[in-house]
């Protein structure tokens, strides 16, 4: 006989005084109008089939650990750069005590003892696994297998639940429930060549002026490479250390894998000094590193290459993050794909030591992502920045919209049931907490067609006045670069296609290819044949492997890293950048906005100039 226990004590005792669930009534938590655009109704889910229920509990104490990372990231402030510690940042994380007994109650009422529980280490997400028909009791819901048109990708979701009345103030969400994003690598080949192409850039190519005012090799206006990137941004000499401490983190999704092989020959062509170093690989949900060459994953080549080519010596970690279980090819079984950003948090979170410049490229439509989860996921954002932590995510590959269609003709629509034509911004990318990271091509250089900018919809006016969730709103550090390009647009410009009031993505942009197979391209080795690459993708690992050696100066002097870059981007960080004048983004039938003098949703404040970057940055407490 199995003795059902809580807490570890006997569920009876355990409930004396306790809470009763006794005749309490199910209400609705969270519901959508139906399925996004793209996804039918395909089946009833199978009730054997098992979920992995991700339970966000809350944090009572996140408004004061949000006021601590805007004071620690704030040059100008006395406590800048006194990063929280990882016991410090999970006192600020973890739940009420008593919400941690009542959703234990309740979890034990559906026979899940202690031992079917996982908990995160701040104890504010709870996992369990449950089959279909347990998930759909506690819940009050009905789960339906969902088909996507396009692609074919099957999920189990539903689009509503309910949960007890008295839960409702201790349980923030649960998924997979209502959250259809289908997440995706931003990486895109220009073309797939068929024969290697030339492992040695041409000297007879001459030199351009770059952005720095330095001579930079004309070659790169066609190929861009490590060499290219140190030269155009003004970093040929900086030499990074082995041993200070100094760390860069590249994120791996979606059985992304990189190949090391690929990657010694990409050493051997473009940072010979590195050849035959390695990075710490770390798996996290079954993440696994698959060497075989047919595995290996353009996305996780281009990252670890560039990101790590770049910062070498530094020593590098790669997190690959699995989230696709094995498929049985039964046509009553989905993929059920969970989305695992909180996979990847709950892991780095748990550790003491975080590497300091982490770089995502990975992204979904901002509103295929309830709210709710969007919100908790960049709570996680923000601990980390209160750690120390600098966060970099590609902003997006499809202007304004959502890379539906061709971006001068398609029509982009809300999904909230009103099917009202607006921009579509990324997430990761519009969260408060994160810097976004753009595109730019040729030299001189313009904002590339399709990099993704503009402002979140998360905002008020789309969320319940009830809800107790911190909104997207522009943060304070954003307000004086905004306000000031909305006074150049025209009245009426986009109106109702964006909100002006909303966070809106950084956008320091990186140079990267345009899609047009003659512009520039970043060359990187897949399956040992060197491959052009484009994407906001190839300016994020870019992006932040400068910060990583604008870390490695100061700690070299003795500094603290540089943490949540924001607030000191929008301040100080901005005057030694390359502000871009020229190009626009479009999308959803429009031209998208237009790149300025100064900042503009297109292209940030610009491209960085590492000298004068290094020299503000060591001028800093």
């Amino acid at each position: 006989m199995r003795i059902i226990t809580l807490l570890g004590l006997p569920i009876a005792a355990a409930l004396a005084g306790a809470v009763s669930f006794k005749g309490c009534q199910h209400k609705v938590k969270e519901s959508i109008h139906g399925p996004p655009r793209g996804w039918y109704k395909h089946a009833p889910a199978p009730k054997h089939h098992m979920l992995e229920l991700k339970i966000a509990l809350p944090q009572p104490k996140f408004p004061e650990l949000e006021q601590h990372l805007w004071e620690i990231s704030d040059p100008s402030h006395p406590r800048y750069g006194a990063h929280l510690s990882k016991q410090e940042t999970e006192a600020l994380m973890a739940p009420h005590p008593e919400t941690l007994d009542v959703v234990s109650e309740w979890l034990a009422l559906h026979g899940l003892v202690k031992e079917d529980v996982i908990r995160s280490s701040a104890n504010d997400w709870v996992t369990i696994r449950v089959p279909v028909g347990l998930a759909e009791e506690m819940l009050d819901t009905t789960y339906h297998i969902y088909k996507h048109t396009r692609t074919g990708d099957s999920i189990v979701r539903t689009t509503s639940y309910s949960l007890p009345e008295v839960l409702h103030d201790h349980i923030d969400l649960i998924q997979p429930t209502t959250m259809f994003a289908r997440f995706k690598a931003l990486t895109s080949t220009l073309h797939w060549a068929n024969q290697v192409q030339p492992t040695v850039l041409s000297a007879s190519g001459g030199t351009i002026t770059g952005p720095a005012g330095n001579q930079v090799d004309a070659n790169c206006n066609s190929t861009v490479t490590v060499s290219c990137l140190r030269q155009l941004y003004n970093a040929v000499d900086y030499k990074t250390s082995a041993t200070n401490c100094n760390k860069l983190g590249l994120t791996g999704y979606l059985e992304q894998y990189a190949n090391d092989v690929d990657l010694q020959k990409f050493y051997q062509l473009q940072n010979p000094s590195a050849y035959g170093s390695n990075y710490t690989f770390v798996s996290i949900n079954g993440g696994t590193n698959n060497q075989s060459y047919l595995a290996a994953g353009l996305e996780a080549n281009l990252d670890t290459q560039f990101g790590f080519g770049l910062t070498w010596p530094t020593p590098g970690t790669f997190y690959s993050t699995g989230g696709k279980p094995p498929f049985d090819p039964d046509t009553a079984t989905a993929t059920n794909t969970n989305e695992p950003y909180s996979y990847w948090l709950e892991h780095v979170l748990s550790h003491d030591t975080i590497p300091q410049s982490i770089s995502t490229s990975y992204a979904d439509d901002e509103q295929s992502v309830p709210y709710t989860y969007a919100t908790r996921i960049c709570a996680g954002m923000a601990a980390l920045g209160a750690r120390g932590v600098s966060l970099m995510f590609a902003s997006g590959d499809h202007g304004v919209g959502d890379g539906n269609a061709n971006p001068a003709t398609q029509r982009c629509y809300s999904n909230d049931g009103r099917n009202i034509t607006k921009f579509i911004p990324s997430f990761p990318a519009s969260c408060p907490y994160v810097t976004a990271v753009g595109g730019t091509s040729n030299i001189p250089e313009t904002a590339v067609l399709f990099s993704g900018g503009g402002f979140s919809n998360y905002v008020s006016n789309f969320i319940p006045p009830t809800s107790r969730f911190h909104q997207f709103a522009r943060p304070a550090y954003q307000d004086a670069a905004v306000s000031k390009y909305l006074e150049k647009l025209a009245p009426g410009t986009y109106e109702g296609l964006y909100n002006s009031s909303g966070r809106v993505s950084d956008l320091f942009r990186m140079h990267t290819p345009t899609w047009q197979a003659q512009a520039n391209n970043f060359s990187v080795v897949y399956q040992g044949k060197n491959t052009p690459v484009a994407g906001t993708s190839c300016s994020a690992p870019t992006f932040a492997a400068f910060v990583s050696m604008l870390n490695d100066a100061r700690i070299n002097a003795g500094k603290a890293p540089l943490g949540f870059l924001n607030p000191f981007l929008y301040s100080i960080g901005y005057k030694a950048l390359n502000d871009i004048i020229h190009g626009k983004n479009p999308g959803c039938g429009t031209e998208g906005f237009d790149a300025t003098g100064g900042w503009d949703p297109v292209t940030g404040h610009g491209t960085p100039n590492f000298q004068k970057l290094k020299a503000l940055v060591l001028a800093m407490p």
